[in-house]
């Protein structure tokens, strides 16, 4: 069965609990106040959308693709990227709460995180060179053979990334950020 195009609509406020979004490809489209939470997108294709105000904390996006989709001021808990299909992920995140989220093992060179509280978040070999982090509280997020060369994590908090289990060369911190890199040696400093 072929799944529908939807292009250029505008969804407000639905709740997508209890009835799924329609299986399609949507394009260029708005999810403005929707909660997905619980539900399942599973197998959807979106494509240069934008979620903005929407729930989707636990909802099933097993083989979702995201190209060029913006999620801002989206609650995200519990979500697992890496059941997404990984072919031209492209995706933004802006003021969400992404706590429980996994990004396992993704290539998310250059990804964008702005102001997102990202508490235990799971980044294990994942590929995250160039990325910012700008303004992220990641406190108790996982790093463990990640790749942070040349990533921004100058206004980040609360991150305790081991340099001997990552990569994080030309990474950008700020000296205040410094102790997330030394936590591990139980070391005071004055």
């Amino acid at each position: 069965m072929d799944k529908s195009f939807v292009s250029d609509q505008t969804f407000k406020g639905r709740d997508y609990t209890k009835t799924r979004l329609r299986k399609a490809e949507y394009e260029n489209c708005i999810f403005k106040g929707c909660d997905f939470a619980e539900g399942y997108l599973d197998n959807q294709n979106f494509m240069e959308c934008e979620f903005i105000d929407c729930n989707l904390s636990n909802t099933n996006i097993a083989h979702t693709t995201f190209k060029e989709v913006t999620f801002s001021h989206c609650k995200m808990m519990g979500l697992k990227f890496e059941e997404c299909n990984d072919l031209l992920m492209d995706f933004s995140f802006h003021d969400c709460t992404l706590g429980f989220s996994s990004f396992y093992g993704l290539s998310l060179k250059g990804q964008q995180f702005t102001e997102c509280k990202m508490i235990k978040v799971d980044f294990t070999e994942a590929e995250l060179s160039e990325a910012s982090f700008d303004g992220c509280n990641l406190e108790g997020a996982i790093f463990e053979h990640t790749n942070l060369e040349n990533a921004n994590l100058e206004t980040a908090i609360n991150f305790n990334i081991d340099p001997e289990n990552n990569r994080i060369k030309k990474a950008i911190f700020s000296k205040e950020g410094i102790f997330g890199l030394l936590r591990k040696y139980d070391i005071e400093v004055k």
